[in-house]
């Protein structure tokens, strides 16, 4: 079974910065003979029988989901991505064989509960909608598509589950002048967790090139558009808020100024459930986003062990385009 969180298709917006895209890409109805539902009306499409296996060898598929290299248009240089911190060198194996492989990302409730200790925790007293977050955007390149499945559940028989949030809608539940300052700005991303683990754990963390070559280094810091234009749709997305913005700032404005930017841009997608969708696992289901135009987050209300396997590829360098449209205004829903 797949769970898949994909973007709708438009043919509305130029294409900019790497992207190969002449234009963005058009939905051929190639997957309309799966089984399928729309989950909700805003994010979540379903596909309850689909194994993602039978569609490896259908290029036309595989575009139509969007996920995969050369197909979606991105710069020849995006590989998949070697996280700095989830990588082999935990020793965690990707498999009943033993094997470990730097580009599969293990996440495992075990180590994160080591690693960021309340955070993860079932009894935390911290607010949950600290983990709304879009992954690796501390990087220079960051992800386009994340594919996750989990293959070990809580032991406790429930919790756990992952929260997915639209950042086309976030953008589109902006007023005018809002949206119009924040396509002005741009946000420093900054991620200095992994060093601290590094310091306080001995982690070894990877520093050359993570996926493309303008990933490397230490600093887990760069700064993108607030708003950020989806070359392969076209549309507007919220891009600059929430957990990756936590300890960055955004730019060009006072502390308090980007400390109530921040805070207002995660309130929007923290709090409107209905540009929301929720997921609970069950035995290897896959879930596929995109990260330039999806948030999303794990429910640690669980306190067995709770392990799967991610990738996750890496994209463009993000960018703003004057031209793109809005969801709502491409499918003349405003």
């Amino acid at each position: 079974m797949a769970k898949i969180v994909v973007p709708e298709n438009s043919s509305n917006g130029l294409q900019k910065s790497g992207t190969r895209l002449s234009a963005p890409l058009k939905y051929s109805g190639s997957l309309d003979e799966y089984d399928h539902i729309a989950v909700t009306p805003v994010i979540g499409e379903e596909f309850t029988k689909l194994q993602i296996s039978e569609i490896l060898e259908d290029d036309n598929k595989i575009r139509d989901l969007a996920i995969l290299g050369e197909l979606s248009g991105k710069p020849e240089t995006s590989k998949l991505h070697r996280h700095a911190l989830s990588n082999s060198k935990r020793g965690i194996a990707v498999d009943e064989n033993g094997k470990l492989d730097d580009e599969v990302s293990v996440i495992s409730s075990e180590q994160n509960r080591t690693y960021y200790k309340d955070r993860f925790g079932y009894n935390t007293k911290r607010l949950a909608s600290e983990g709304w977050h879009a992954d690796i955007t501390f990087e220079r390149i960051p992800s386009d598509y994340a594919i996750l499945k989990i293959h070990t559940l809580p032991t406790d028989g429930s919790g756990g589950d992952t929260l997915w949030a639209s950042g086309y809608e976030a953008y589109d539940r902006l007023s005018p002048a809002f949206k119009a300052f924040a396509e002005t700005l741009t946000a420093t991303h900054h991620q200095p967790n992994f060093n601290r683990v590094a310091r306080e754990f001995g982690a070894e963390l990877i520093d050359n090139e993570r996926g493309a070559p303008e990933n490397t280094g230490l600093d887990f810091r760069a700064s993108h558009p607030v708003v950020r234009t989806n070359p392969v749709t076209g549309w507007k997305s919220l891009f600059g808020a929430a957990h990756q913005v936590e300890h960055g700032w955004i730019d060009g404005v006072s502390e308090r100024e980007s400390d109530i930017l921040k805070a207002y841009f995660l309130q929007i997608i923290a709090e409107n459930h209905d540009l929301q969708v929720r997921f609970r696992w069950n035995k290897d289901d896959l879930a596929i986003w995109d990260n330039r135009s999806v948030f999303h987050t794990a429910m640690n209300d669980y306190d067995g062990k709770r392990q799967g396997n991610g990738v996750v590829s890496l994209g463009e360098k993000p960018f703003f385009d004057p031209e793109s449209k809005s969801r709502r205004q491409a499918l003349g829903a405003l």
